[in-house]
């Protein structure tokens, strides 16, 4: 399924980057009784809760440890959140780093001008067979130096095509492949891509390296 994009966006190096970072709830210590009676009923109240509650869902399979470094070609298994209520573990395959042309981006205009577009291209496995129709992936160019290339792009190009998963990437197995548009300045290099969404990743993002 063709992942639809919006207009192409270029932004330098002193754009400021934001990140949905994950909220955190703090544990509330309830008020010690003191009789036997009242103790022996709190504890069956939290064994009855406990009971009913959610088993939270557990990454299928082996996943790659976060700051793992990688080379082009190389599977990572990764826990995988999508929207508010789906979760499950995907399998997450860089296939190639390609540069292209400034001249690709010729239809975005002068906003385009001193920009060389990065092609990763990703091959997507559903790996813990549960529903994630729709979802999406997103991956960044990194420079030589390993640091991000201070180029912010959003679009497509006729070279690289975004892709989301179909509607059947519901099973075990299922894959699809996409290409994910980055972009560094002419004249500088982008080696390598990295993954940094949750889970430590946040903190240190897989990288594959070219």
């Amino acid at each position: 399924m063709r992942h639809a994009r919006g207009a192409l966006f270029i932004a330098g190096a002193a754009a400021l980057l934001l990140s949905a970072c994950g909220s955190s709830t703090d544990g509330v210590a309830m008020p010690g009784t003191t009789t036997s009676a009242a103790t022996t009923s709190a504890e069956a109240e939290t064994t009855t809760k406990s009971s009913a509650a959610t088993p939270t869902a557990q990454p299928a399979g082996d996943v790659t440890e976060p700051g793992t470094k990688l080379k082009v070609g190389d599977r990572a298994v990764v826990p995988y959140k999508y929207g508010t209520d789906k979760t499950g573990t995907i399998a997450i395959t860089v296939t190639a780093i390609e540069e292209g042309s400034n001249a690709d981006l010729a239809k975005f205009g002068d906003k385009a001008k001193g920009i060389t577009p990065v092609y990763i291209r990703v091959t997507v496995e559903n790996v813990g067979g549960t529903d994630l129709a729709y979802s999406s992936l997103s991956l960044r160019a990194l420079g030589a130096d390993g640091k991000g290339t201070g180029v912010i792009i959003s679009g497509d190009t006729a070279q690289c095509e975004s892709e989301s998963a179909g509607k059947d990437f519901t099973t075990a197995g299922a894959k699809y492949e996409t290409c994910v548009l980055q972009g560094t300045r002419e004249g500088t290099k982008a080696p390598s891509a990295s993954y940094d969404k949750g889970d430590g990743y946040d903190k240190s993002p897989l990288v594959w390296q070219s």
